[in-house]
């Protein structure tokens, strides 16, 4: 091997403030992170997949809500992970865009992201009731809190 970049990194194993459940889109990047400082999160163990909390709430397949649920299961057992960030963005390509899945009408698109976050919120409660949630919506203004309790939702 031929080392190519140097850098020093803590070798230190750490306690992670949150799994952050959150979709592979880089637009949002910049910012989400920015938030996630602001909420407190130093330490995060991302776990970024296509559609971010889709995979929970209304996956593709079985598989795949299984492999997000194994990654938050090892970062609580590795990192000793309390809590979980869930995230979900305007204008995904998981659900067909904002103008093909939602039909160009961000309010039905927030709506229904609520509506996502709150099946994703009852599936990990369910799952992994020692976990603290939290649920957010981004658009391109900002980042927004979603109250789940507020919304009756049940697992498929």
């Amino acid at each position: 091997m031929t080392k190519v970049f140097h850098f020093d990194s803590p070798r230190e194993r750490y306690i992670c403030d949150a799994a952050v459940v959150w979709c592979f889109d880089n637009r949002f990047d910049v910012g989400f992170r920015k938030f996630l400082k602001r909420i407190g999160v130093t330490y995060a163990d991302p776990i970024k997949v296509a559609g971010g909390a889709k995979c929970l709430a209304s996956p593709d397949e079985a598989a795949d809500r299984e492999f997000v649920l194994k990654q938050i299961r090892i970062s609580m057992q590795l990192h000793k992970t309390k809590r979980v960030v869930l995230m979900l963005h305007s204008d995904c390509g998981a659900y067909g865009g904002l103008d093909g899945g939602f039909h160009g009408d961000s309010k039905l698109e927030a709506e229904s992201q609520r509506g996502e976050l709150a099946v994703a919120t009852d599936v990990l409660r369910s799952l992994l009731p020692e976990l603290t949630v939290d649920a957010y919506f981004v658009d391109f203004e900002g980042v927004w809190h979603v109250n789940v309790d507020a919304t009756p939702a049940s697992p498929e």
